[in-house]
Formats: structure tokens, sequence, C-alpha cells
């Protein structure tokens, strides 16, 4: 079949390599000048969630006072009197309770596992090299931080995850980049978790697609998908030609094209074209953050990837890079699509930077810092949306939330099976647990 991918991010990407791999003619539809340029640009470094980094279930802020400082949760809350997030927010939280937490990330571990074999069948097949290390440790600033996570720390105990309790003084002799005067409780070291970079990833995934015949349409935005019974048209904007000899830039007339199925993949500019074509998710829109900066001082600088877990802040080693992520901002929809707030961002930003002088200090050159912030998309089961539509030829592919880029791979595993029809039974529970239909029960 001919299918078209709208949205150039790793979801997208991987979306597109397991299309090409299924047999399928693919065209993918980005609107910058090259992929992976925003929210999987600004991805945290963990590959693969765990029980302790998911964006739900008990180390997330259970009440509404442990959001709405964000300098002892890690994120900001600013819901104003917008009753829609109040509600999304009531909804995500109540995924802490421990049984509904558990059957949440039995669903996850599913996807997880799927990813895990999606991930190491590229990456032997490709020989692809993109910063990877091993060992990831997670850091709990205070008893009631432990204490939070007890029944995160017994579902990994349950499932069998390799993981070792650290003390205080056992967290500083593993990962001397800790100092020894930071108030710290303990930690978890997962040793078999990794951390990458993904928008490096995704440049080469995109480098063995084009040389398999897979065609990329840049700085190409999409207006609007036309449902047909025959197939799905996508109209796109104009395009501005910078080349152009007279008369300044000249505008290239946008086209139509058709194909027997269309994937939408754009993160969250992919709500407003799903609402045009009659499809309404509950996913809520956050802003998240990230500082990359270069390591200064290799004696100081950590060699395990760190998580601050009550502040939910990744710093993570990319080369001679470290990177921060985290720092999530949480408000309306309309304010997490409108032009950033200088003061909340600067928040945000001094959260990522105090957490590198709480973990790391002295590691890294801060004038030379690059700032990023960016929308990505999170339900409120935590769980991603890999589905087909009432459409059977209109599928999506979304809200892989802030923790394990990696899940893109077995996400885009599964949706090529729902294009292709191939799916097997085994895979029922788990297209049923990121069906889109699922919010409707």
């Amino acid at each position: 079949m001919d299918v078209i991918v709208i949205g150039g991010g790793v979801a997208g990407v991987t979306t597109a390599y397991a299309l090409r791999e299924a047999g399928h003619r693919v065209c993918v539809i980005e609107r910058h000048t090259t992929v992976a340029q925003e929210a999987s640009f600004g991805a945290g470094g963990l590959l693969l969630p765990s029980a302790l980094d998911t964006w739900f279930g008990p180390t997330m802020p259970g009440s509404r006072w442990q959001t709405r400082f964000g300098r002892s949760s890690g994120l900001i809350y600013r819901p104003g009197m917008n009753l829609e997030v109040r509600g999304w927010m009531r909804r995500w939280r109540a995924e802490r309770k421990p049984e509904r937490f558990a059957a949440q990330f039995g669903r996850l571990r599913l996807l997880s596992d799927l990813s895990r074999t999606e991930l190491a069948a590229i990456e032997s097949r490709h020989n692809l090299e993109i910063e990877q290390r091993s060992g990831v440790l997670h850091l709990f600033r205070s008893s009631q931080d432990l204490k939070q996570a007890a029944s995160a720390l017994a579902l990994l105990k349950e499932i069998e995850a390799p993981h070792r309790i650290l003390g205080a003084a056992e967290c500083v002799a593993l990962e001397p980049s800790i100092p020894a005067t930071q108030p710290l409780a303990g930690g978890v070291l997962l040793p078999g978790d990794r951390s990458a970079n993904c928008p490096l990833f995704a440049k080469q995934l995109k480098q063995l697609l084009n040389d398999n015949d897979v065609r990329f349409m840049l700085e190409s935005t999409v207006l609007a998908i036309q449902v047909q019974a025959s197939g799905v048209r996508v109209k796109l904007t104009a395009r501005v030609d910078p080349f152009a000899r007279r008369g300044g830039a000249q505008s290239q007339a946008g086209e139509d094209i058709s194909a027997d199925a269309v994937v939408v993949a754009a993160g969250a500019h992919s709500l407003e074209l799903l609402a045009d074509a009659g499809l309404r998710l509950p996913l809520h829109p956050v802003r998240m953050h990230a500082l990359m900066a270069p390591i200064l001082h290799e004696e100081l600088a950590p060699h395990l990837t760190l998580v601050d877990t009550a502040k939910r802040i990744t710093i993570s080693r990319l080369n001679n890079r470290m990177k921060l992520t985290g720092a999530a901002l949480i408000q309306s929809r309309e304010r997490a699509f409108a032009a950033p707030d200088t003061v909340l961002r600067n928040q945000a930003l001094d959260l990522l930077a105090q957490a590198a002088h709480d973990w790391a200090p002295g590691a890294v050159k801060f004038s030379s810092a690059r700032q990023w912030d960016g929308v990505r998309l999170l339900s409120p089961d935590g769980l991603p949306v890999v589905s087909r539509t009432a459409h059977p030829r209109l599928f999506v592919n979304l809200a892989h939330g802030p923790s394990g880029w990696g899940l893109a791979t077995g996400a885009a595993a599964l949706l090529a099976e729902l294009v292709s029809g191939t799916s097997e039974p085994a895979a029922d529970e788990l297209l049923g647990a990121l069906s889109a239909a699922r919010f409707k029960r």
C-alpha cells in the first residue's frame, strides 16, 4: 500500500521504518528542514521507562500542593481557571493508586518488551552508534521520597527486574560526581537500563530510509486530512522557495497527496488535524524543558545516567555533553501552544540548572549551554495511543510520554501490523490497552 506518515519525530521515523519493512511504499511529511526537531529533539536520554520513572504511578505528585510549587516537585502547575486541565489532572493523579498503577505498568511493560526486541533488531542489523550508556541510578532526596516509591520498588521485585537498593554512601561511592554534602536518602540502581541520543537515532534511521526509497517531504505542513471511501487525501500548505531569484521568496503551490492510508504521528500538532477529521482524544500538551551543556571537567561528570526521582529530572551523558531534561509545565491547552511565558520558562530552566548543581557540581560549562523547550503529549493513563480510528484508513501513533523514547520502536511495529492487517492474537491485549477506543469505556 501507499502510506503517508505525518510527522518526522522519532515516532514518525520509526513508523516509516516499520511500514517499509512490512513492504509498504512510504512518504513522511515533516514541516521542519530535517527530522527530530521538536519533542524528539528535547527527549531525555532514557531508552525505556521503568516502574520508577513512569509518568503515572506512585512517584508522581499526589496532591495539588505537591504540583503547585515547582521547586519541591519538579512540576510547574498553572491551570488557572481552566476546567479542562483540572479535570485531566484529576484523571492523571488517579493512576497513582497501587492497584491501578500495577495494572497500567503491566500493559506498559508489554510495550517495553516489544520495544526492547525491536531496538535490538535495528541496532544489530544496522550497527548504529547512538551514544549509548548503560546503568541508570535513581536518586531519592528524602526518606519520604523513598517511602512514596515503595509500591514501585515492590513491583520491580515482583517482576524480577535487576536492581539494587543503595544507601546514600553507596550512591556516592558508585557515582563520585555526587557531592557527599548533598542531602540524599538513598538510590536504586538499574544496571541493565540504558540511555542514548534520540535525535541522533532518528536522523540515522532517516538516512537508512532514504537509501530504501522512503520519500521525505521536508518543510511541508499539513493543512487537513480528507478521508474518503477509496483512500485518504492530505492537503499541504504552499511552500516558500528561499532560492527564488526575482521578487524575493516565491510561494510554491500547495499540493494534495493521495494514499491508501495515513498515520498521524505529529506529536502535539496532531490534535488539531485529528479534531478536523472528527477524532478528539483526551491527550494534554505539556511543555517540557532541556539543557544541553559541554562537559568542562571530565572528573566531575557522572558516568551513569542519573534520575532525580522526586523532581523528575534526568541527567544523561552524551559523549562530551551532559543533557538535563524535565521541569514539566502543565497549563491550559491554549497556553501550552502559545509563546512561552518568560518567567515560567526561566523557572523551569532554573530547576534543571539546580539539579546539575546538586548532583554534578562544576561538571559543565553553563555559559555554553543550549536551552530547549517544547510541547509533548501526555495521556491521562500514561500509555501512548497506537490505534486505528473510526475510519479504516486513518491511524494514530501518539503520546509516548517524556520517559523512554525507545517505546516508539515497539509502537511503530504494532502500528505497521494494524495497517497491514497482520496483527497476531497475542498482541490483542496490548492493542486494546493502547487503542483510542479505551477512553470511551
